[in-house]
Formats: structure tokens, C-alpha cells, sequence
């Protein structure tokens, strides 16, 4: 939109994607260092009551924090809505074993996820709406679960680029950017994937400590994530 009404230039919009792909990765944190720990239901609401008086103050300042608490309190709002109604694989077998009879057939697999990823976020227009789900989902399975981060980013290109359809030259060749950037992203990262998961493996491990194996994988996801948009 800043672009289409010739406020960003396209070098300084790109300058924005790449700090909003980074940005993005903050959920998946959240969701881990949180989402396994606490009830985030329980802690959107006093945060409304904080941000909802803030709203209507007369002071810019206090209406953006109000804003800015309000906007939290629905992040959390949302990703436990996200947790209570994903699919519990463990009382639904057939949905473990329709996932197993994709994962045996090595490099194949990746790939196949990675489309997996790129369709589901593209569907969803919500990259940390899919994150949380793949954060959920993938408890037990790392590289598989790094693969469907890797769709989710070209994925969520998506939304940009049907904004931009309505916009000027310069908008759709800032969308097409975030779509390029991302996708030579994941191939340079799928070169290198095996390397790549081995070192946040071992950065989540050893670095961090992390022993719990259900939150050592939700970690090990968010540490992917933050390391593929930094890089």
C-alpha cells in the first residue's frame, strides 16, 4: 500500500519485507516458550481490559499502546482457539498414519511438505495462523515440520501479491519481490537442508539446553524460522 501511494520506494519496501520476515518469526516464540507452559486464553483477557480503556484515549500515544495491547491480547486470543482445536493426532491414528505414509521416502518427503506448506498458507493468507498449526502438529517430527515452515514462506507472498493486482508497476514489483526473495530462500535452504537442521538441533540442544523433546521440537521450529528469514 505505501509503495502504490508512492510513500516507499521499491528498494525501501523491500528493506521492509525482509525486517517483516523476520518480524513474523516472533509468534512461533511466543507460541513455544508460552503455548506449552500457559494458557494464553487466560492471559488475553486481562490484557483487553488493559487495552480496550486505552483505545478511547484522547493522547495518539495511549490509543496506539491501547492498540498494540488490544492487538496481543487477540494474538493470544486466537493461538489458543488454534491449540484447542487442532486435530490430537495421538486419539486420531488414521490421521498419523496418512501423514507416516509420506515421511519414508527421504528427500521426497521434504519437497512434498514444503508444497504442503505453501498450499496450506496460501489457503489460510496467515503464515503464524499456519506456523502455530505446524508448531502443533509436528511434535515428533522436526525436519518434516521445518519443510512446511519452508512452504509457509512462499506461501504467505501470497497475500501481497493479490493486493497488488489493483496497484501500480512499482506495488506489483515489490510483491513479486517478496515472492522471488522467498522462494530462492527455500532452494538455497533445501541445498543445504540437512546441515541446516543439524546446526538448530544442536544450537536448540546444547546451546539452549532445551530437554523437554515436545518443547525441544516446538524450539527447534522457531529457531529454524528465525534462522531462514535472518539468513
Amino acid at each position: 500500500s505505501f509503495v502504490n501511494a508512492g510513500l516507499l520506494s521499491l528498494s525501501q519496501s523491500i528493506g521492509v519485507i525482509m525486517g517483516a520476515n523476520i518480524g513474523t518469526t516472533v509468534t512461533a516464540w511466543i507460541i513455544s516458550a508460552l503455548g506449552f507452559k500457559v494458557d494464553m486464553a487466560a492471559m488475553s483477557l486481562p490484557l483487553l481490559a488493559v487495552g480496550v480503556p486505552l483505545l478511547f484515549s484522547g493522547k495518539s500515544n495511549r490509543k496506539s499502546i491501547g492498540e498494540f495491547i488490544f492487538g496481543f491480547s487477540f494474538l493470544f486470543m486466537g493461538l489458543s482457539l488454534l491449540k484447542a482445536n487442532a486435530p490430537d493426532l495421538g486419539r486420531n491414528p488414521e490421521m498419523l498414519s496418512f501423514v507416516q505414509n509420506y515421511t519414508d521416502m527421504g528427500f521426497a518427503s521434504v519437497i512434498l511438505f514444503v508444497l504442503i506448506g505453501t498450499v496450506l498458507t496460501m489457503i489460510v493468507q496467515a503464515s503464524a495462523a499456519t506456523m502455530a498449526i505446524t508448531l502443533i502438529m509436528c511434535a515428533n517430527s522436526f525436519e518434516l515440520g521445518a519443510a512446511l515452515v519452508l512452504g509457509e514462506n512462499i506461501g504467505t507472498t501470497i497475500t501481497a501479491n493479490l493486493a497488488a493486482l489493483t496497484g501500480n508497476t512499482q506495488s506489483r514489483r515489490a510483491a513479486m519481490a517478496h515472492l522471488v526473495f522467498n522462494i530462492f530462500g527455500v532452494i538455497w535452504v533445501l541445498c543445504l537442508f540437512k546441515p541446516v537442521t543439524m546446526g538448530v538441533s544442536w544450537f536448540v540442544e546444547d546451546i539452549m539446553q532445551t530437554v523437554d523433546p515436545a518443547v525441544a521440537v516446538s524450539f527447534k521450529l522457531s529457531a529454524f524460522h528465525t534462522a531462514f528469514n535472518i539468513c
